[in-house]
C-alpha cells in the first residue's frame, strides 16, 4: 500500500509501507511454511542459493570451465547434464529434424508440442541451474529437506535465514541482487581476497560476507540492530562449512554510520572489543558493501564512516561498492529517474576530488563480463 502525503500540492511525497526484494519475485516458493518468526514478528524464511562449483575447488584454487554465451560469461562444473535433460534436448532436436509433416496428426491437423522445461532452460541458459526458491520449514518439520538435500550437496549450497516482504528499515533482512554479483567477483578474484582480513558495510543476511569467508582470512561483516545481527550470525553458523577448508572467519559486529565511534560497550549484543578494533586498523585491506545506497541521509553516512575508517587504517585498502540501480517514475521529475542512484554517485565524485592532503582516493568501474558462479538473475542495472 502507498500513501500520499499531499503538503504540497508541488512537491506531494510518497511513502510505501512495505518493500519486497526481487530476488523472489520471479521464483515462487516450493513450500508455505516458515522456519520462525523473529523478535518482531516477522516470518524468516530459509532459501538455497546454489553453487555453480565445489567448495573443494574454492579451497584448493581450481579453475572451472568457463562457457562464453551471447549476452555475457558464465561458468559451471565439469559436472554433465543430467540423463532426463540430455534426453529432453535429444528428442527436441530429433523432433526439429523430422520437419513440420511430424507435427501433423491423421487428419492433417497440427499438433502443438510443447517444449520440456528444461530443455528450454538450457537452450535460455547455456547452463543447467536451479531454480531459486525459497524453502520455508516449520520446527520439527526436518523431512521437508529431503527434496532439496536429494539435489544439492551441502558443498555447493549457501543457506540464508531472511525475510521477504518487510518495511524500509527492515530491508536488511532481505537478499538483495547486488550482494550476489559482489559475492560472484569475489570468487572471480578468489587469489586477490585469498588471506585478506575484510571489511563488510551494511552486511544484511551476511551472503556477501559467507562467500568472502571462503577465500579471506578474516571478515568482519557489520550491520546495526540486534534482530538483524542475529539472523546475520545464524547465517554465518549454517555456512560454516563452506568457510572450513579455507580456514577462513566471519565475525558479526555492530557499526552505526550515524556513531563516530565503534560501539565498545561490553554489555551491548555484537559490541567490538579494543583487540578487534585493533586488529582491523593494523590488517584490513578490503572493505565492500552491496544494495546500501537507497536513502540519501544513509549514503552520505555511509561515506562519512568510510572516510573516517579508511583515514586510519595502516595500510592501503582498495573499496568494493555494488548496487542495483533502481528506476522510478516520479511526479517531480515527470519522468523515470534513479535518485538514489545519481547521490551515491554525486557522492562518490566529492571523495575522488576530496584535497585534505591525507588521503587520495581513485575510482575505477569494474566490467561485469565476469563469470557468474551463484544462481539468481543477474540484470542490466546491477
Amino acid at each position: 500500500m502507498v500513501d500520499l502525503a499531499e503538503k504540497e500540492m508541488d512537491n506531494p511525497t510518497f511513502r510505501s509501507d512495505t518493500v519486497l526484494s526481487d530476488v523472489h519475485l520471479h521464483c515462487p516458493s516450493k513450500r508455505h511454511l516458515m522456519v520462525r518468526l523473529n523478535a518482531v514478528g516477522q516470518p524468516v524464511f530459509l532459501s538455497y542459493f546454489k553453487l555453480l562449483w565445489r567448495t573443494e575447488d574454492l579451497a584448493s584454487g581450481k579453475h572451472v570451465r568457463e562457457i562464453t554465451t551471447g549476452r555475457e560469461h558464465r561458468c559451471r562444473s565439469g559436472d554433465e547434464l543430467c540423463d532426463k535433460d540430455r534426453s529432453n534436448i535429444k528428442n527436441e532436436r530429433e523432433l526439429n529434424s523430422e520437419g513440420v509433416e511430424a507435427l501433423l496428426d491423421d487428419d492433417g491437423d497440427l499438433e502443438v508440442v510443447r517444449r520440456p522445461r528444461s530443455a528450454s532452460d538450457l537452450e535460455a541458459e547455456d547452463l543447467l541451474r536451479d531454480i531459486v526458491c525459497p524453502v520455508i520449514l516449520m520446527k520439527g518439520k526436518e523431512d521437508a529437506f529431503e527434496d532439496e538435500e536429494q539435489e544439492c550437496t551441502c558443498s555447493d549450497v549457501v543457506k540464508i535465514e531472511h525475510t521477504m516482504a518487510t518495511p524500509l528499515e527492515d530491508v536488511g533482512k532481505q537478499v538483495w541482487r547486488a550482494a550476489f554479483l559482489l559475492a560472484d567477483y569475489i570468487l572471480f578474484k578468489r587469489d586477490t581476497f585469498r588471506c585478506c582480513s575484510v571489511l563488510e558495510l551494511g552486511g544484511g543476511t551476511g551472503i556477501a560476507s559467507i562467500i568472502m569467508g571462503t577465500v579471506a582470512k578474516r571478515v568482519y561483516c557489520t550491520d546495526v540492530g540486534e534482530d538483524l545481527l542475529a539472523m546475520c550470525e545464524q547465517n554465518v553458523a549454517l555456512n560454516k562449512h563452506l568457510m572450513e577448508p579455507g580456514g577462513g572467519e566471519v565475525k558479526v559486529k555492530e557499526l552505526d554510520w550515524l556513531k563516530d565511534e565503534f560501539c565498545t560497550d561490553p554489555e551491548a549484543p555484537y559490541s567490538w572489543s579494543e583487540e578487534e578494533i585493533a586488529d582491523l586498523l593494523d590488517h584490513c585491506s578490503v572493505i565492500m558493501a552491496a544494495d546500501v545506497f537507497y536513502d540519501d541521509d544513509l549514503t552520505d553516512a555511509l561515506f562519512r564512516t568510510l572516510y573516517r575508517i579508511t583515514h586510519n587504517l595502516r595500510k592501503s585498502c582498495t573499496v568494493y561498492l555494488a548496487l542495483e540501480k533502481r528506476l522510478n517514475f516520479t511526479l517531480r521529475h515527470m519522468d523515470v529517474t534513479c535518485e538514489a542512484y545519481s547521490h551515491f554517485r554525486n557522492t562518490l565524485n566529492d571523495l575522488e576530488n576530496l584535497q585534505d592532503g591525507k588521503m587520495k582516493y581513485t575510482v575505477e568501474p569494474i566490467k561485469l563480463d565476469f563469470c557468474q558462479f551463484l544462481v539468481y538473475e543477474r540484470i542490466e542495472q546491477l
